[in-house]
């Protein structure tokens, strides 16, 4: 992904974090990967700007305080934090679901694969992704575009 930004998970399951992890450093990412528990974790964390931003946040939808799709009502309303590719990657194939989260400006919809390699061919997808597309700069309101890749 992007060699120097962070990637923001934003999921309360210790196990799929677990997991996440593994095949990002199986993936040889280098990105750090942040993780907070639920949305009011991760907004309190976008909103200080002491931290960096992320270039992707990962977002479960299932989680106490502040599910995903209300993560989304908020960040997506907020001129900050708005152009942050969010992916949604929950264990939930509800077609409702799905069209919510786009409906609400999510970059991508994955279902977490139960299969630990399929898992890892998720995120190679995610990562190859991320890593061809051009974002625009979101620390900056000009459009200055980030390039770097792993």
């Amino acid at each position: 992904m992007r060699s120097y930004k962070p990637i923001l998970l934003v999921d309360d399951d210790d196990v799929d974090a677990i997991i996440t992890q593994r095949a990002l450093n199986e993936l040889k990412v280098t990105n750090e990967l942040i993780r907070k528990v639920d949305g009011e974790d991760a907004l309190t964390y976008l909103k200080d700007e002491q931290n960096q931003r992320p270039c992707v946040i990962l977002l479960d939808l299932n989680m106490p305080r502040i599910n995903g799709f209300e993560f989304l009502k908020i960040a997506k309303a907020d001129e900050n934090l708005k152009k942050i590719p969010v992916i949604v990657l929950t264990t939930s194939d509800v077609d409702q679901n799905i069209v919510d989260s786009f409906n609400l400006g999510v970059a991508g919809y994955i279902v977490k694969p139960v299969d630990y390699k399929q898992f890892v061919e998720a995120m190679r997808t995610v990562n190859m992704y991320w890593t061809l597309s051009l974002l625009p700069d979101v620390e900056h309101s000009h459009a200055s575009v980030q390039t770097q890749s792993v």
